[in-house]
């Protein structure tokens, strides 16, 4: 179900008389799933970081859906902020967004 949901939109997806079907190369959906995984990086600044460790605990595993957390921003897709940005923070979390790569 999930593999249908993410070839949906992509040139994979071919139709013919008996129905739709997915054509692919194991290598293209490799790189496909590689390209449109996320690579959070976590900020918790309160008690708000807890309910980030239970996120990627076994209970809910996201790692089998291909979010990855990162320790580096140099590496992540996003930045999720748990908790409250106060002054002191602030430019420590702005130098971080500014390390992460572009597509931000």
């Amino acid at each position: 179900m999930l593999l249908i949901v993410i070839l949906l939109g992509t040139p994979f997806l071919k139709s013919s008389s008996a129905g739709e079907y997915a054509l692919a190369r194991i290598d293209d959906l490799m790189n496909m799933a590689q390209r449109t995984s996320l690579w959070p990086l976590t900020f918790g600044l309160a008690c708000c970081a807890i309910e980030m460790m239970h996120f990627a605990a076994p209970r809910y595993d996201m790692d089998r859906y291909g979010v990855v957390f990162r320790a580096s921003p140099r590496q992540t897709d996003l930045i999720i902020v748990a908790g409250t940005v106060t002054n002191k923070m602030a430019p420590a979390l702005r130098r971080i967004y500014d390390q992460m790569p572009e597509a931000k």
